[in-house]
């Protein structure tokens, strides 16, 4: 398999009381640096047994440093990757509250690149192709879909926050995957059902396999009929630390069975199994050097870049 996507490094901040107002400041005894985006799909598939690839940009910047670092040591092919001058990798920062989180981001400007990431893709998706491909709806997307459908590659397909407000071209990318994989508010939202079952009625329409992740309940696993399947076996009982990342490796997990010859509903099962674990974890992919000998959590040289990318990062994105 083989995620496509953007990367980033996550600096991650445990549960908090609240957020802290103009001029105030909130503590927290628990803090990670992780990366996320596409090598967090990676990640689950690789454990899950299968061969994985991650096609993104790798740059100069301490996120694509680390992220290298990480897949050598999870086994991920990044030979399906570009790298590039200057910065590539989002830098995130995380903060859990009230059981939920919320996010600061920033994004390196690279609008060429941006432009151009589905040519990329296409380019790798026909020298490499994968048995299955990992990656979000968006413009430029139903093309990459069409030519894996082509080639014979199938396709999980996830949103992002915020994606249900691009309408057509969401449901146009979700018609051409093989499985979509949408948390049950993103369902609610993209159909504008007020409950799960009507949910998953109209979205029969788009003629795609359908699992919906429902964190602690489970998973939904979709029949072309408009019913469902309730899958709650492999969801384990673990404290709540951090959501990010949970979609994505619920989906690689799913890939990883589903490469090895399970059924949707028995891939599900390993797949519960991977979101437990990923919720009882602070970042996407865990905290980097908790386990490693690396030092807390990184080494001072890791830190002193760290320093300089932050110090360098331009305008901020905030989103909930």
């Amino acid at each position: 398999m083989i995620s496509f996507g953007m990367l980033f490094l996550e600096l991650v901040f445990g549960q908090l009381d609240r957020l802290p107002g103009p001029g105030e400041e909130v503590f927290t005894d628990e803090f990670a640096i992780s990366c996320g985006g596409a090598i967090t799909s990676a990640t689950a598939a690789a454990a899950g047994g299968a061969r994985a690839g991650m096609c993104t940009l790798l740059g100069e910047d301490l996120g694509s440093q680390l992220a290298i670092e990480q897949c050598g040591a999870r086994g991920i092919d990044i030979s399906p990757s570009t790298r590039v001058d200057g910065p590539s990798a989002g830098i995130t920062v995380v903060l859990n509250f009230a059981g939920d989180r919320g996010f600061v981001t920033h994004v390196p400007p690279r609008p060429e690149a941006d432009r151009r990431a589905v040519d990329r893709w296409l380019g790798v998706l026909r020298e490499y192709r994968p048995a299955w491909c990992y990656l979000h709806a968006g413009h430029g997307v139903p093309r990459f879909l069409r030519e894996a459908r082509k080639l014979g590659s199938k396709i999980v397909l996830d949103i992002s926050l915020g994606d249900e407000r691009e309408g057509d071209i969401i449901t146009e990318c979700i018609r051409l995957a093989d499985i979509f994989v949408p948390n049950t508010d993103e369902l609610l939202r993209l159909t504008g059902q007020p409950g799960i079952e009507r949910a998953m009625s109209a979205a029969s329409a788009w003629g795609t396999q359908l699992v919906v992740t429902r964190g602690a309940s489970g998973a939904l696993v979709s029949h072309p009929d408009g019913s469902f399947t309730e899958v709650t076996a492999g969801v384990r009982e673990v404290e709540v630390k951090d959501l990010t990342g949970a979609g994505d490796n619920f989906a690689g997990a799913l890939i990883a069975a589903l490469q090895a010859g399970a059924s949707v509903t028995e891939a599900v099962v390993q797949a519960n199994a991977a979101g437990s674990l990923a919720v009882g974890q602070l970042g996407a992919i865990g905290q980097i050097g908790a386990a490693t000998g690396a030092g807390w959590p990184l080494r001072p040289m890791a830190l002193e870049q760290l320093t300089t990318a932050l110090t360098t990062a331009g305008q901020t994105e905030v989103t909930r």
